[in-house]
């Protein structure tokens, strides 16, 4: 398999920026919604090149989703974006009735998710999004691992007419995923073929899989890797191959044990093909203020803590 190394390190915000300046000029349909969070989400070029389709709602994310909704029936394709925090959690409601339950074409795009949001603590860390979207009938929900990968998922999702959640981060992370990679939504990536264990990750926690699977090689165990950026629809037809060879998996994912990637794989295994599983994931509790290593390393949100599980998932089988 080809080695991915990376190719230095930017936000995965400023991924979904980069796709939204591609979106805007590409697509006059695209447009942009923003609960005074300009910056932060990297709108500056699209509000700056395409102002009569960019809105400023101010801090109603409530009111930003049902205008989104209003203005796809127009033929509109708004994104709105926020923190995932307030992306999802504080506008539920408005979500499931508004944009899925009459499935309107909005992207919600949401930065900031998880542990690696900081030193912005609990409150601000969501944990449960993936979860709470991935339950609503008919929404597609994507979580992408660098820069490259977020803008491609941008502008993908453009094309893709239905309710979508796209979820990215804060911090600096690895690039390390080719720039012209395509992105089909609902196919995983397989990143690194192996026999002894499968270690499917998503967002953050892909690299560190790559990086765990070094690690377990010098130990002399085989490690396949994939990277789930859709976890609905999931790609069953990857983890089950992949699983069929190595006989046990590893999830890993920045997000509740409750809710997420684990949970999902888990529920595909059970129906087809049962093999020891392990998880990396936050074990049901909140966050705390932090610089995102410190809390990545604390909640065991990273390499050391996949290779310990996936040592525990081959004493398994």
């Amino acid at each position: 398999m080809k080695k991915y190394s990376n190719q230095g390190s930017k936000d995965t915000r400023s991924g979904f920026g980069a796709g939204m300046t591609e979106l805007g000029q590409k697509n006059e349909n695209v447009v942009a919604l923003c609960a005074d969070l300009i910056g932060s989400l990297k709108f500056d070029d699209f509000k700056k090149n395409h102002p009569e389709r960019f809105f400023q709602i101010g801090i109603a994310e409530a009111n930003m989703i049902g205008i989104a909704a209003g203005l796809t029936i127009g033929g509109k394709i708004p994104f709105t974006g926020t923190f995932a925090n307030f992306s999802t959690g504080r506008v539920y409601d408005q979500i499931r009735q508004s944009v899925a339950y009459s499935d309107k074409n909005v992207k919600i795009c949401a930065s900031h998710a998880g542990l690696t949001l900081g030193e912005d603590g609990a409150t601000h860390q969501i944990l449960e999004d993936i979860g709470l979207m991935k339950m609503l009938p008919g929404m597609t929900v994507i979580n992408t691992c660098d820069y490259n990968q977020t803008k491609a998922a941008t502008i993908a999702l453009a094309a893709h007419h239905g309710p979508a959640y796209l979820r990215f981060g804060r911090p600096v992370v690895p690039n390390f995923t080719p720039a012209d990679e395509p992105f089909v939504i609902g196919k995983a990536i397989l990143l690194n073929e192996g026999t002894d264990v499968t270690i499917i990750a998503t967002g953050h926690l892909v690299w560190e899989a790559l990086v765990a699977a070094e690690a377990l090689e010098a130990k002399g165990i085989s490690a396949e890797v994939i990277n789930i950026h859709t976890i609905k629809p999931l790609d069953e037809e990857a983890i089950l191959k992949s699983v069929k060879k190595t006989g046990c998996v590893v999830t890993a994912e920045e997000h509740n044990i409750i809710g997420g990637l684990g949970e999902s794989v888990s529920r595909t295994l059970v129906q087809h093909h049962l093999v020891p599983q392990e998880f990396v994931a936050v074990n049901d509790s909140f966050g705390e203020s932090g610089t995102p290593e410190q809390l990545m390393e604390k909640y065991g949100l990273n390499s050391a803590a996949i290779v310990e599980k996936a040592t525990k998932a081959i004493s398994k089988k």
